[in-house]
């Protein structure tokens, strides 16, 4: 399954000259999340590899939307006059929720700490974080939901589409300037995320039924929240960070096209889904929401893992994802009304191939690189020399 190999030699020369280089300056992060991260990180045995603490706490967060699709598959659980979601299970999302954040946070301390930092950890922490995007959206929709005080799976569509392009921003930022700025935005949204499952487990969903401000529902507070943290903080601070580069001549790219080269892929899978979302003759995206945020949070992770390559290779990001073309032959069999009973099928195959594509792209890159740099990639034993 891992046998291609998607990075190329020069791919290959510039992951060799790579030098992490990144700026955290959130202070939740730097006065409450690091000092807990530090202690947490001593727990774990010096022979545990952090990429297989990154890969546990990304189980987490696939868990909890398996889990959250198994109780409310079509987000109505929470309206009212429908069987809500068990407050347990509030619970355990929530726990599973902070344990995978913390995971997140722990597993370069770990690298640290056993001296076994390599471009291999970045590329594979980042390349999850990517896919995880859509999986913690798409599961905290469900306190919420899409009934009478709920919103539309329309607008959860573009919210999603927000957290996508802050999380793209920020490897944007890197693509161009050779430095990560952390945003702001992640550490918020996970401890608020983990606040609400917790406050639900014990208030119930019919609280956020009622305004808690004049006529302001928690659901317009939900949508404010993702909308504002992007456009007020990360947003403003990422052109600042790219500013800042070009007034002191550091930027890697100086052609206009160059520079914005990551976002024209990204751009298309938005245009196309949203196209699909519009021109549907069976109403896609309202029969069938999970699977549809699913199809675009995992063609998404893939553009964005080959971004995350490019930049920590010091190598010019591909103009077209390969994805974007079967993704255009669905939708043109679908508004071309050939098969007008089959959609749902397309829909379901389509996200069966993307998965399947990135997958092993995951897989052959994580092999191609661990063999590169002869380490195991969940384990800290050398390989052998045989």
């Amino acid at each position: 399954m891992a046998g291609y190999e998607y990075v190329s030699a020069e791919q290959l020369a510039g992951f060799d000259k790579y030098k992490y280089s990144a700026v955290d300056s959130n202070p939740l992060s730097l006065y409450v999340m690091h000092p807990f991260w530090n202690t947490v990180v001593k727990i774990f045995p010096t022979w545990l590899a952090p990429n297989l603490i990154t890969f546990c706490g990304f189980l987490l967060l696939v868990f909890n939307f398996f889990l959250m699709a198994y109780f409310d598959p079509d987000f109505y659980a929470s309206a009212p006059d429908k069987q809500h979601v068990p407050n347990i299970v509030w619970v355990i999302v929530g726990i599973l929720n902070f344990a995978a954040y913390t995971l997140d946070g722990v597993d370069g301390k770990q690298a640290r700490r056993t001296q076994s930092s390599t471009p291999l950890g970045e590329l594979f922490d980042h390349g999850l974080d990517s896919w995880a995007c859509m999986f913690f959206v798409v599961t905290v929709y469900s306190t919420f939901g899409r009934g009478p005080n709920g919103v539309s799976v329309f607008v959860l569509y573009l919210l999603l589409w927000v957290v996508l392009f802050s999380f793209i921003l920020s490897h944007w930022e890197k693509y161009n300037t050779g430095i990560l700025f952390l945003p702001w935005g992640y550490d918020i949204s996970q401890v608020t995320i983990t606040v609400v499952y917790i406050v639900t487990s014990i208030v119930g969903v019919e609280a956020w039924y009622k305004p808690f401000l004049f006529n302001f529902l928690y659901r317009d507070l939900f949508t404010a929240m993702i909308i504002g943290c992007a456009f007020t903080v990360t947003v403003p601070m990422s052109l600042r960070n790219y500013y800042k580069a070009y007034a002191t001549h550091t930027l890697k790219h100086h052609s206009f096209y160059e520079a914005m080269l990551p976002f024209l892929s990204p751009a298309l899978l938005f245009a196309l889904c949203t196209l699909w979302i519009f021109r549907s003759p069976t109403d896609i995206l309202e029969s069938h929401p999970r699977l549809f945020y699913f199809m675009v949070g995992t063609a998404f992770a893939n553009i964005s893992c080959r971004l995350i390559v490019c930049q920590m290779s010091s190598t010019r990001c591909q103009p077209l994802n390969w994805l974007l073309f079967p993704l255009a032959t669905v939708i043109l069999l679908v508004m071309s009304e050939l098969l007008p009973e089959s959609e749902a099928f397309l829909l379901y195959l389509l996200t069966g191939v993307i998965t399947l594509a990135h997958i092993h792209y995951g897989v052959s890159v994580v092999s191609q690189l661990s063999k590169h740099f002869n380490i195991h990639p969940f384990s800290l034993r050398k390989p052998s020399s045989d």
